[in-house]
């Protein structure tokens, strides 16, 4: 039963790219560029290969439409052990450490309004807030959908407010004007970097498509409308904040959102920031429990996994898959409570991005498979310029990530083909009850 309807769908695709990078990153990418209009150049740069990218995935999405997203698709288009081994690392420790990270964030942040004794009141406020989102996703994939919409335009409310001030209120404190000041610059490809993981989160919108009314033509129209909209929102709000205060403060600040409305707003704009990260990191956390479950309960359904017939398990009543929400959220509460949740997803940030730049080329392997393309399917315009950009963004990440750290790459790679003797003993499990059958 398709529960997730075009807006619902649309706002887990914005909702998950939209986090808290939008408030933080700004001082970062505009000291790596050298100037505003550099800066601004690298978020539409960082902005149309992400879109790049997202059109050639929805082609893909629209062959096949059904949940476990990125994973099942490399199984299609590469064979089973490059998906089994993407839905190995999506599964134990990318997604879990993805979530825990997010609850961490909100507990962080409700800081301003709730003053906590301790990082045990954190975790434990941490824990509370996954708990509430894990029952509301169990009860209804619809609720999940509800969550994630509210969150959704919760989140926007801030971001609007600064851009709407921040454009056309000109005697904003610390006004420079775009073009009063410039800044030494790292180079423009670091801060397109910068930019391409304030983007990252769309593709898990694919994971829910047997979830999604019509996904055929619902996936390519939402993830290609999001993230056009996201790309419009982070350059227009990198322009407001440059409109309201100086170059160096920019760059030099931690949290230039905050500061941006606390000369928007006055001192009532720190705590006005500060509810819209915690609406964000709660929209993401939502989000990203949501789409996690899916790729266990697909990769369950085929019992590519051990205790795959608990974790493919959909619930009879609820229509939910309850038992890969619950185990996923059993591991994020590890992570919660070991603190590795950073680590995990700093080593692990090159090998997925291997796998989304396989993704992305994988357009070429379905055009070669399909021998006659329906009629009104979805084809990514401008072929093969369009998947060809999107390829280069994360060939780019690749190699920048192996030069930059290339011990994290090679335990990032260890981490992943861990899951290598678990594929083989599963299908060799798998292969002994057919015989047996």
């Amino acid at each position: 039963m398709k529960k997730l309807n075009s807006l619902e769908a649309m706002a887990l695709v914005v909702g998950m790219i939209i986090g808290s990078g939008i408030f933080l990153k700004p001082g970062i990418v505009l000291k790596d560029a050298g100037t505003p209009l550099m800066s601004v150049l690298a978020w539409a740069a960082g902005g149309i290969i992400t879109l790049a990218s997202a059109l050639s995935v929805a082609e893909i999405a629209s062959a096949i439409p059904k949940s476990g997203g990125l994973y099942l698709y490399l199984e299609k288009l590469y064979g089973k052990p490059a998906g089994f081994l993407l839905g190995w690392v999506q599964t134990a420790i990318s997604y879990p450490a993805s979530v825990a990270a997010q609850a961490i964030a909100f507990a962080t942040y409700s800081a301003f309004f709730l003053p906590m004794d301790g990082w045990l009141q954190q975790k434990l406020l941490a824990v509370c807030v996954l708990i509430f989102i894990l029952i509301m996703n169990i009860l209804s994939t619809k609720c999940g959908g509800v969550i994630q919409t509210a969150a959704t335009i919760g989140k926007l409310i801030p971001i609007a407010a600064i851009i709407a001030f921040g454009l056309f209120s000109h005697t904003a404190p610390g006004y420079s004007g775009i073009k009063a000041e410039t800044a030494s610059g790292a180079g423009f490809g670091m801060a397109v970097l910068g930019t391409l993981w304030a983007y990252d989160g769309w593709i898990s919108v694919t994971n829910m498509a047997g979830e999604v009314k019509n996904p055929s033509k619902t996936l390519p129209k939402v993830i290609s409308f999001g993230v056009l909209f996201v790309i419009l929102v982070y350059v227009v709000f990198n322009i407001a904040i440059f409109n309201v205060l100086p170059l160096n403060v920019i760059m030099n600040s931690p949290v230039p959102g905050a500061d941006a409305a606390k000369a928007l707003f006055g001192s009532h704009g720190g705590a006005f920031i500060t509810a819209g990260i915690m609406v964000s990191t709660f929209g993401a956390l939502n989000g990203y429990l949501m789409t996690a479950a899916r790729v266990p309960q697909a990769m369950g359904q085929k019992g590519e996994l051990p205790f795959s017939g608990v974790l493919g398990k959909i619930h009879p009543k609820l229509k939910t898959p309850a038992n890969a929400l619950i185990f996923e959220s059993i591991l994020a509460t590890v992570y919660i409570f070991s603190g590795t949740f950073n680590t995990l997803t700093d080593l692990l940030v090159f090998v997925l991005w291997i796998f989304f730049t396989m993704g992305v080329l994988g357009v070429f392997i379905l055009r070669k498979k399909r021998a006659v393309i329906p009629k009104g399917a979805y084809r990514v315009p401008l072929y093969p310029v369009t998947p060809i950009i999107g390829a280069a963004g994360g060939i780019y990440i690749v190699i920048n990530t192996i030069v930059s750290n290339p011990v994290k790459s090679l335990i990032g790679i260890g981490l992943t083909l861990i899951g290598l003797p678990v594929f083989y003993f599963r299908k060799k499990k798998l292969a002994c009850l057919t015989e047996e059958k």
